[in-house]
């Protein structure tokens, strides 16, 4: 008997004969193989992937080094938007949207507080649903009020970070950030994936105190900006925050609520009773590793042990409704880098676990282009003992990659963007190598990579306003959207760090205004 999914499969689309068996013959056949629907099978739930931030979608049967070239590949369609896409599109495969039936769904979210839910497959279906989470007489934050403009160029602030999609409930968590009655609220929404309908509870105003030393901090709103990727563990959605693109009484927060009644399950404030050290990690979302402890970089800002934690990497456990400082790192020249605005700016990228001396590691970098492979069982602190390198940590590699994005990790091989170059340095018992392959085309942003398992993998980042594909393996260039002739798959202009995902042959941009779906041409 056959099952209802395997009966939608095979009647998802309908073709004769002799397509039949040229369709069955022809494993590489562009056209077919992106069939509407056919193939779904990836979830892109939360920022590049999972809560590890590897940045490495595994699952990826259609796009191959053979395939993305500018012959075969290229922009398909794109979906006007009423607002800047900072954060990345998120995907699901085979939703059912009420009166609409399945779709493969790309979602986004824009800097006007509204949500749209689009067919990732069609260019002519008009969004399967659109929601504005704007109270009403409210407004997104008007850059005059947030501050910062120079920076970033935003006019407005909405929503910035990426949000999280709990499969389970078939929930999408978004943050916003709304301007009423001459303030600033941030508030927590949790809508139905389907329809957009909010959830019971939602939404719910983000508010959040820390007690250190016996002195109470309050979050503050004008000053704060929700920048980095909501991250879903341990039951709850934690939102993190950190400067609005430059500095101020800003201060980094985390905050914790319940994914399913949306009340407060702790918070954290970094630097109590100090500014800056914003955590913002350039929109890369904060991290988990595999026991749910949560994992983030903070920005400039002053540094005393275990309290005030700028131009650090820390830890947090949830314990009960409140979240407790674990351990932390604090590289020996922070005085330095804090007063050179070189912040550890990029995600956190837990690693796998190793067979060296050291099978619990994570890797973080910075500005300045240092990389820091950690123990995440014994993160060493501060050394203040330490003049050119902090000799108690696993690895440093110093001013090796600046001006990167977050690092990706794919079969034992960790990627850096940087600069003007991409670098694969090789993992081998914990250790990061010598880089065995450069390849010089514009780096910076935070990539990605599509791969079947530990095969047919395509490295894909935006710099320049440029999208790059390269074989992950060579890192030899495979694409470029500036390739084309008549401009064929230029990438509109983008909101400042915006970045990339792929899924199921797909690749999607969020750009000024609009989302863009490229993929292999028909």
């Amino acid at each position: 008997m056959r099952t209802p999914s395997t009966y939608r499969r095979q009647t998802h689309f309908q073709i004769n004969p002799f397509m039949s068996k040229l369709l069955f013959g022809c494993v590489s056949c562009a056209v077919f193989c992106v069939a509407p629907g056919a193939w779904g099978q990836t979830k892109v739930t939360t920022w590049h992937y999972n809560n590890a931030r590897t940045s490495a979608n595994t699952t990826e049967k259609v796009l191959t080094p053979a395939n993305v070239n500018v012959k075969t590949f290229g922009k398909l369609f794109t979906k006007s938007v009423d607002g800047l896409v900072v954060g990345h599109p998120l995907y699901l495969p085979d939703v059912n949207i009420p009166n609409k039936g399945l779709h493969n769904v790309v979602y986004v979210a824009t800097m006007n507080d509204t949500v749209y839910a689009f067919d990732a497959n069609s260019g002519t279906t008009s969004a399967l649903w659109m929601k504005s989470l704007l109270p009403s007489g409210a407004t997104a934050v008007p850059v005059s009020v947030q501050g910062c403009s120079g920076t970033t160029a935003f006019t407005q602030i909405g929503i910035v970070s990426t949000p999280v999609i709990d499969p389970s409930s078939n929930t999408i968590y978004v943050v916003t950030s709304t301007y009423e009655s001459l303030k600033v609220v941030h508030r927590l929404h949790a809508l139905d994936v389907t329809t957009g309908v909010p959830r019971a509870g939602s939404p719910v105003v983000i508010k959040g105190s820390y007690t250190s030393n016996g002195i109470t901090y309050h979050f503050l709103d004008t000053h704060q900006m929700n920048r980095p990727g909501l991250l879903l563990v341990n039951g709850n959605v934690y939102v993190a925050f950190g400067s609005p693109s430059c500095n101020g009484s800003d201060q980094g927060w985390i905050m914790a609520y319940n994914k399913t009644s949306l009340l407060p399950a702790g918070a954290f404030d970094d630097e109590p009773g100090g500014s800056f050290a914003a955590i913002w990690q350039k929109g890369a979302g904060i991290s988990a590793d595999p026991s749910g402890h949560i994992w983030a970089c903070t920005g400039e800002g002053g540094f005393s042990p275990g309290v005030k934690l700028a131009i650090s990497v820390f830890k947090l456990t949830q314990n009960g409704n409140g979240l407790a400082l674990l351990d932390w790192f604090t590289p020996y020249n922070w005085q330095s880098l804090s007063n050179n605005d070189a912040d550890l700016n990029n995600g956190v990228v837990i690693l796998p676990t190793q067979s060296g001396s050291h099978p619990y590691e994570l890797i973080a970098v910075g500005k300045r282009g240092t990389i820091y492979l950690l123990d995440r069982t014994n993160l060493g602190h501060f050394c203040a003992t330490c003049t050119t390198t902090d000799t108690q940590i696993v690895q440093e590699l110093p001013g090796v990659v600046p001006a990167t994005g977050t690092p990706v990790y794919w079969n034992q091989r960790v990627y850096f963007t940087s600069g003007s170059k991409v670098e694969m340095y090789p993992l081998n018992q914990g250790i990061l190598g010598t880089p065995t392959l450069s390849t010089w085309v514009p780096g910076g942003g935070h990539a990605i990579i599509s791969a079947n398992g530990n095969n047919d993998a395509v490295f894909w980042n935006l710099a320049g306003g440029v999208l790059f594909a390269l074989d992950a393996k060579t890192l030899g260039l495979l694409y470029r959207s500036d390739q084309a002739a008549n401009g064929r798959d230029k990438v509109p202009p983008l909101a400042h760090f915006a970045t990339l995902i792929a899924a199921d042959g797909k690749v999607f941009i969020g750009t000024q205004n609009s989302v863009v779906v490229y993929g292999l041409l028909p």
